[in-house]
């Protein structure tokens, strides 16, 4: 009777856990949280020719520094097989969320300008909510501060290349009035569907066991009428 007594307490229990368990998997991690003024890591990628290099990091003071507005040199290495024939682009993964930037062309882009990295990232409290990315002409004023940056990207024989990269925050709204609704819908919902499986299950079990009682204390005399 104890263990049956046991499992139907386990049993009963099991969707109550299924909540905590589900409303905690709900919850966003720690581990992605960020400070201000933390490096944000960063990861990236070259293609040239067909020819495509595997993720490595990204030098820290390269990197963006999270909710803090900055501009800094990153170098561009010589790719494999390279001939000057074809464009060379790069693609980027930003966080430990690692969010996606599609590829980039920083050299052989058709364009008699120096190219400039110009990163846009969305913020709110802790959180990167986004971040896009584009190629645009370093500005006039950048190139005469930068005339060593020029003249180094346009000489076929000096590598590497430098490119400067621009990271700008945007921080939003934390409070999302129709995503709070769904969620609180979504959470209610699946709380009341639970609460419902409790109290059948409970119900059940309390049958079982009223049935059980009736005829344990109904056998004794059944068996006592049989025997005279």
């Amino acid at each position: 009777m104890a263990r049956n007594r046991n499992s139907s307490h386990f049993t009963a229990t099991l969707p109550i856990r299924f909540v905590f368990l589900v409303w905690i998997s709900s919850l966003p991690s720690i581990s992605l949280a960020y400070r201000p003024g933390e490096i944000v890591p960063m990861s990236r990628s070259g293609q040239y020719h067909g020819s495509r290099t595997v993720w490595h990091d990204v030098v820290g003071r390269h990197c963006p520094v999270f909710a803090v507005n900055k501009e800094v040199l990153m170098p561009i290495t010589k790719p494999v097989g390279f001939t000057g024939a074809d464009p060379y682009k790069l693609s980027f993964q930003i966080g430990h969320e690692k969010l996606y930037v599609p590829w980039l062309y920083v050299i052989n882009r058709k364009s008699p300008e120096v190219p400039m990295i110009d990163f846009h990232l969305k913020y709110s409290g802790n959180d990167i909510h986004g971040v896009t990315a584009k190629v645009i002409d370093m500005p006039h004023h950048y190139v005469q501060v930068h005339q060593d940056i020029k003249k180094n990207y346009w000489n076929p024989q000096q590598w590497p290349k430098h490119i400067i990269v621009r990271y700008t925050w945007e921080e939003t709204s934390e409070i999302d009035v129709a995503g709070g609704f769904y969620v609180l819908f979504g959470s209610g919902l699946l709380l009341s569907f639970m609460l419902a499986i409790y109290v059948l299950q409970s119900s059940k079990d309390k049958l079982e066991k009223f049935v059980r009682e009736t005829v344990a204390e109904t056998n004794p005399e059944g068996v006592a009428a049989k025997a005279e």
